[in-house]
């Protein structure tokens, strides 16, 4: 399994009920990317499969391509109660490429 840390801010999208996210570095975005196509790893919508880490908190998730070329964790309510970050938190995020 591949391991990746980074830094990212905690985003949430436009509208009543949005989803938080965390944008990953594009250079690393670009890497996944090339990894998951010469793997054949890309799930629907060009999602690949990751165990998110932020503080204690660990969860199986998708990653999803973004307008930028890069991806978005999502990052449901649960894990942001769990460690205490809302929007415009700056957190470290450890993923594990499944």
């Amino acid at each position: 399994m591949l391991e990746f840390t980074f830094d990212g801010e905690v985003v949430k999208g436009q509208g009543a009920g949005a989803w938080h996210f965390i944008q990953l570095p594009l250079d690393l975005g670009e890497e996944l990317a090339k990894i998951a196509s010469g793997a054949g790893m890309r799930g629907r919508w060009g999602s690949l499969k990751v165990e998110a880490t932020v503080g204690h908190t660990t969860w199986s998730t998708s990653i999803f391509p973004d307008d930028d070329g890069s991806f978005l964790l999502p990052v449901k309510a649960d894990v942001r109660r769990a460690e205490d970050v809302g929007e415009g938190d700056l957190v470290e995020v450890i993923l594990e490429l499944m």
